[in-house]
């Protein structure tokens, strides 16, 4: 039973390494195509996501191997580098959503980042369900901190949906503009996480090789 919920785990891992590529993909594309800062924003956020999903791919199969939840250099890497890419690309949503106000930018439509933003809250809120149901069941922090992961993922997405569908119905530029920033609000705190994660580890790690060399 035990084996078949890490399998479980490991699956879902792998569908959010996927998903994140195909989202990140089509979202800069659109992004770019039709000027929409957000839409750009959330879609290198994705691939941003994918440096920790692979993190967490990675520790779900020496979980499975070792039969303890232990942490190596690879996901103190990861998270760092997710952690690091995260506070560039809030940096430059800022900047660049401040000169679009400036210059009263308008995209030429939202429409895709309402399509995108429907399709990975639908996405989201299934792995997040997957994710808890399978953490719970093995009393799993760090799978239940992988659904956290999904659960902000989410929230950018009801952002993203929020500023598009605004747009559409107003025809204000500034919104997307404003959903931009938000999304860099939150991505600050994504990256804080991701290197408060990685000192939790480190600190781990020396504690255990003291314990080890004592």
């Amino acid at each position: 039973m035990k084996e078949k919920l890490y399998a479980r785990a490991n699956y879902l891992a792998l569908f959010t390494i996927f998903y994140n590529l195909v989202e990140g993909g089509a979202s800069v594309w659109f992004g770019a195509a039709d000027e929409t800062l957000a839409l750009f924003g959330f879609g290198v956020d994705s691939f941003i996501e994918v440096i920790s999903a692979i993190g967490v791919w990675h520790m779900l199969r020496r979980i499975r191997a070792n039969g303890g939840e232990s942490r190596d250099e690879f996901e103190q890497r990861a998270l760092r580098i997710t952690g690091a890419a995260f506070y560039i690309l809030s940096a430059g949503l800022v900047v660049t959503a401040g000169l679009n106000l400036y210059q009263q930018h308008k995209p030429e439509t939202t429409l895709w980042g309402i399509v995108i933003s429907l399709l990975s809250i639908s996405f989201m809120w299934f792995l997040i369900r997957q994710k808890t149901s399978v953490g719970t069941a093995l009393n799993s922090p760090a799978i239940l901190a992988d659904a956290a992961c999904s659960r902000a993922c989410l929230y950018l997405s009801l952002v993203l949906m929020l500023s598009s569908v605004g747009y559409e119905l107003t025809g204000i530029g500034s919104l997307d503009a404003i959903g931009a920033i938000l999304i860099s609000w939150l991505t600050i705190r994504e990256g804080k996480e991701a290197f408060g994660k990685a000192k939790g580890m480190s600190c781990s790690c020396c504690c255990s090789a003291a314990q080890a060399k004592n």
